[in-house]
């Protein structure tokens, strides 16, 4: 790691010492919206010093994405949580030349900017590198730093359409769906992070940095299990499949009695054996229609039907006490509230209310994932103005 920081933007006041297992590590964070962004949020959870450049003015666009609260996303606040934010001018000459000062003082520079941007700026890897040969570059972009797209701007949606999510979810009889969250983004977040950790073990090994390159699509792509190897040796294409898995029976969410929605996973032989003991109907279990993992694969319709017109009957409580006494992995469909009052969620502290100085009031948002029993990670305070 590098030593005699340079201490350009670098106030410690009003804020806390760093611990956690990143502690000593520092890292400059270049770019905006989410994908970026949201690795430096990860890192600076587990003790990092994130200093996060913003233009003057308006600042980072997150800050008016999604929903608002006096003036401000609420998003924010996580988003930008335990980062130093300073206000700097990259497109002027005396910004540039700041950011190099910093980006020199540090371990890790982050960012997210179209390939080629950096080294207009004078602040590319090469260049950096020369002085610093410790220092990592962890860039994410939607194409990547090489190839015949790499010039292209991407968001985050763009990757999940090319990476194949998109064509996976959603019903068969309606075009491609998303959720409702920012997944291709914060993927690219999440495996830039992972390279970026793995390369500061690297530094330690040699002492040579190294640039970290994730682009939006692979990210993506990476999570598509045999997607590809499907088609390519066996001519299969996999194709949207509503709330199931094609083969895969009981897994899929089912209606109770109190209007609520119900996953229950039994699909392997013994928890389905189980299951339709606590439904009973035990005599389901040796039925040659659906006693075997490919037979009820080969009945999905079949199978949800008869687990459902057991659920549909009850509530939900009752069906999550004789799931649990029967060992059958099951949840709610949960919506905000119901990870507000959940006592998994609470004993976990998975939810974590950091109070919020600009909005005045403490804000609930997601804890640090993972948990590490010696030297775990810690929000030390929320997303603050430009420059704070």
């Amino acid at each position: 790691m590098t030593t005699d920081h340079d201490t350009v933007g670098h106030s410690t006041a009003g804020h806390d010492t760093a611990d956690g297992p990143l502690a000593g590590v520092r890292v400059l964070e270049l770019g905006s919206f989410v994908a970026g962004p949201f690795a430096g949020q990860l890192l600076a959870d587990m003790g990092a010093e994130v200093i996060k450049i913003e233009s003057p003015g308006d600042g980072d666009p997150m800050r008016r994405w999604g929903v608002m609260l006096e003036g401000r996303s609420i998003w924010w606040s996580a988003l930008a949580r335990s980062k130093r934010l300073a206000a700097i001018d990259l497109r002027k000459p005396e910004g540039r030349a700041v950011a190099r000062r910093l980006a020199l003082s540090c371990d890790v520079v982050l960012e997210n900017f179209t390939p080629g941007r950096l080294e207009q700026w004078g602040l590319g890897y090469d260049e950096l590198s020369r002085e610093n040969p410790r220092l990592i570059m962890t860039r994410v972009s939607g194409f990547g730093q090489s190839g015949p797209r790499a010039s292209d701007p991407g968001f985050g949606s763009i990757g999940e359409a090319m990476g194949g999510l998109r064509e996976l979810t959603g019903s068969p009889d309606r075009p491609p769906a998303r959720a409702a969250l920012s997944l291709g983004d914060q993927l690219a977040g999440l495996f830039a992070a992972f390279g970026t950790v793995a390369a500061l073990r690297q530094v330690e090994r040699d002492g040579r940095g190294q640039v970290v390159d994730v682009a939006l699509y692979e990210a993506v792509f990476a999570l598509s299990e045999s997607l590809v190897s499907d088609y390519e040796l066996t001519g299969y294409v996999r194709e949207r499949s509503g709330g199931g898995l094609p083969g895969v029976a009981p897994s899929n969410a089912y209606p109770t009695a109190d209007g609520r929605m119900v996953m229950i996973a039994a699909n392997a032989d013994p928890i389905f054996t189980r299951l339709v003991k606590a439904m009973g109907r035990p005599e389901l279990a040796t039925d040659e229609r659906y006693a075997t993992h490919v037979a009820r694969g080969a009945r999905m319709q079949e199978v949800d039907d008869l687990v459902a017109s057991w659920t549909s009957t009850l509530d939900f409580d009752t069906i999550g006490a004789a799931l649990a006494e029967a060992a059958v992995p099951h949840g709610l469909i949960y919506r905000a509230p119901d990870m507000l009052d959940d006592p998994q969620y609470a004993a976990r502290e998975m939810i974590q209310r950091v109070h919020d100085a600009v909005l005045g009031r403490d804000v609930p948002m997601p804890g640090i994932v993972p948990r590490l029993s010696r030297t775990p990670g810690r929000i030390r305070w929320a997303g603050a103005d430009v420059g704070a």
